[in-house]
Formats: C-alpha cells, sequence, structure tokens
C-alpha cells in the first residue's frame, strides 16, 4: 500500500523487550499506574529492577511483585517468538514510533501489539463504529460514508465486531485504502472468527492493532479498554446506527472523554437502531447527512497530524521519549453524575467484580464497564486481577 515510512520499525534490544513482555503480563498492573511507576523508576528496566519492598510502598499488590521478580519464562519466550514473525511489532509509549494521537490521550496504552504496518497508525484517522446487528440501510450508510471518506485520504479504524464495524473495514479496503483495527483479544486470534479472511486482509493494507499479548482471549471487560484505543487513535467517531444500549455508545462517550469530535448519521423514528444515534445528536453530536460536513470539521487536524508526523520523520530519534498522563479536560462531572456516584460508591476499597457492580447498582454491564475504564484514567479506581476493581483513594484528597 506505500505505507512504510523511514523510521519505522525500530528495534528494541533483547532486554528491553523481555521487560516490556513481563510488565504487559504483570496481573494488577492498571494503566495508569503502570504509567506513573515507568516515570518513577525510569523506564522498563528501572521498574523491573526495582526492589520489591519499594515496589510493595508504591501500592503493587504482592501478585504483581511476584509475576515481575519470577516471571513465567515459557510466556515470555513465546511473546518473543511471536514477534519474531513478519509483520509483527510492539510499539510502546517510550518509541518513536507510537501514534502522537493516541499518546496525547489519558490512560494511553503502555505498549501495543501490532500486525501490519506501523505507519498506519499515524495517518489521519475517523472511526466508523455502529450495530453488530444493523438494518440494511444502515449497512448501505457504513459502506457509502466510509467509501467516499477513504477516498478523501481518512483511514477508518474501527473494532473488527459484526455489522458496522466489518462493513467499514470491508468498504474501505475496496476503495483501495488502509484501514485499522483494534483487537479486544491478543492478536495471534480472530473474534469473531468468521472475520479471519478480513483480518488478513487488513494486515496487508493497514494494521492490527492490540494492547493485549498474545494467547488473550476476548473477554467482557476488554471490549470497552479497545473501544477507548479506537477513538484515541481517532480524529473524530461517526456513529452510523447504534441501539440505546450500543457498545458504540460507549465509543462515543470515551470520545468525548478524549476531546475527539463525534459525528451521528440520523435514522427513522421508527428504527429502534436510530435511538442510539439520536440521542448523541440531543447530547451535542454533529448530525451528518454526507461526507462534507464531517470533513470540513476534522480536516485543520488531519492536516495539523500530517504536519507533526513530517516534522517527528525528520527528527533524530530519541532515546527516550516520556509518557505523560493529564487529566481530561472534557467529559462527565462524574460529582453530579448520579450513575456514576452510584458505581463509586459501589466500589470498595477491597476488589469487586463487573457483575458483582451490575448487581449493586442496577446499572447494565456494557454502563458499568464504560464508567470503570473513565474512572480509571480519573485515577479513582484501579484494575485488579481477574477484572476485579477497587477503589485508589484519589477521590478523598
Amino acid at each position: 500500500m506505500g505505507l512504510r515510512l523511514y523510521g519505522f520499525g525500530s528495534k528494541m534490544t533483547a532486554s528491553e523487550l523481555t521487560a516490556w513482555l513481563t510488565l504487559v503480563r504483570t496481573p494488577g498492573l492498571g494503566t495508569t499506574r503502570l504509567h506513573s511507576l515507568l516515570e518513577e523508576f525510569a523506564g522498563p528496566a528501572g521498574l523491573i529492577g526495582a526492589p520489591g519492598a519499594r515496589l510493595k510502598e508504591h501500592g503493587l499488590p504482592a501478585t504483581a511483585i511476584d509475576f515481575m521478580k519470577s516471571p513465567d519464562q515459557a510466556l515470555i519466550a513465546s511473546d518473543a517468538r511471536w514477534l519474531e514473525r513478519p509483520g509483527h511489532a510492539l510499539i510502546s509509549c517510550f518509541d518513536p514510533d507510537y501514534p502522537p494521537q493516541l499518546k496525547a490521550t489519558a490512560g494511553a496504552p503502555p505498549a501495543l501489539f501490532v500486525v501490519g504496518d506501523p505507519a498506519a497508525l499515524w495517518l489521519p484517522q475517523l472511526a466508523v463504529v455502529g450495530s453488530r446487528q444493523p438494518t440494511q440501510g444502515g449497512l448501505a450508510n457504513a459502506r457509502a460514508f466510509t467509501m467516499a471518506l477513504a477516498r478523501e485520504g481518512l483511514t477508518i479504524t474501527s473494532g473488527l465486531a459484526m455489522g458496522i464495524d466489518g462493513a467499514a473495514h470491508q468498504a474501505a479496503l475496496d476503495a483501495g485504502a488502509p484501514t485499522v483495527a483494534v483487537a479486544a483479544t491478543g492478536l495471534d486470534q480472530v473474534y469473531p472468527a468468521r472475520h479471519r479472511d478480513l483480518a488478513q486482509r487488513i494486515a496487508t493494507a493497514g494494521a492490527l492493532v492490540s494492547e493485549f499479548p498474545p494467547g488473550t482471549p476476548p473477554r467482557r471487560f476488554h471490549f470497552p479498554r479497545r473501544n477507548r484505543i479506537i477513538s484515541g487513535l481517532s480524529l473524530g467517531v461517526l456513529v452510523v446506527e447504534a441501539g440505546i444500549n450500543s457498545g458504540s455508545l460507549i465509543t462515543a462517550r470515551l470520545a468525548i472523554e478524549q476531546g475527539r469530535d463525534v459525528f451521528a448519521i440520523p435514522g427513522s423514528i421508527h428504527n429502534p437502531l436510530s435511538r442510539g444515534c439520536h440521542r448523541l445528536i440531543k447530547q451535542g453530536a454533529k448530525l451528518v447527512e454526507d461526507t462534507d460536513d464531517l470533513i470540513a470539521e476534522i480536516a485543520p487536524r488531519a492536516r495539523e497530524l500530517a504536519r507533526e508526523a513530517r516534522e517527528d520523520l525528520e527528527r533524530p530519534p530519541a532515546t527516550e521519549v516520556a509518557a505523560t498522563i493529564e487529566a481530561p479536560a472534557g467529559g462527565p462531572n462524574l460529582a453530579e453524575d448520579d450513575d456514576y456516584r452510584r458505581l463509586l460508591h459501589a466500589v470498595g476499597y477491597d476488589p469487586i467484580t463487573v457483575d458483582g457492580l451490575v448487581e449493586a447498582t442496577g446499572l447494565t454491564a456494557d454502563a458499568v464497564s464504560s464508567m470503570l475504564l473513565i474512572l480509571e484514567l480519573r485515577g479513582l479506581v484501579e484494575a485488579g486481577p481477574g477484572g476485579s476493581y477497587s477503589r485508589t483513594g484519589e477521590e478523598s484528597r
């Protein structure tokens, strides 16, 4: 596809790679906490080599410390062998190849696994998302908008799911354009399995990306985490068709939290899959009837991103790039949102699962997963082993 750019695909040393592969598999290390520790200990090697007592002082659970000191060597070696295959890469937040759009967001993944061309992650992207069970009209809109946007030079990013996601990836490929798929699993597997051929085409003409190491299966709480990467990589999010409880609304909520534009295509008031789009429009999303208005909205940032990419490619490689996290400027006012207050009240200082929080709050599992991610990005809760969550105590400071 002609994307290979000079400077992409820089190599880690063997010791750096081992350190990163250990950290991405360490249980009980949330994204926000890991970024803080990487800064405190001056990178992955310093963190891995820190005395256990000092790590305990920073609040790391014993399971995390034990794994960092005695990792599963067979598992780490297997990950390293997977990365040796052509077209496979691991990009850390210290790497100049890390996509700048995503890096600027709160809670950006410390490392990304990529299959395909990492340069695709630098292209101006628009996320196209929607229902897994769309109407024929929704599918037609997804194809038409995606092909038009791809022909205007935008890279289409989505989540490889059935329905609108798959239609958007397919339409971008049919337009001869690159597309980026963000997975909620390790990249050694494809979910859903019926998209295996589509995933292969995407890897050839763009990139598959995930924060999860090889062998990671699909789990419910992985999908909101995937969604914040979809929106974080993109200049904006277009919701084509979505019900009130659609996971696409999680992506839209995260996009707003990240300061991204959200666009929605209106539909019939009698179509239940239009209700999510209509709600977004009522909440301030931009109503979209054709691609011209959408392109006009994001063109200035697309030009700025292209300029930044050129400047970074011309700059000599840095030995280390700091990974800073700032509190998001937008997003919900958690102190005034009844659902967030109810959820935070239900999260104690002892670990609790998503299912336990659903039972305690009466909220849907998708809503709880989305809200937990935002609370984690705000530093109010932290993820623990087995998909559990607990408070950090930051809300009292």
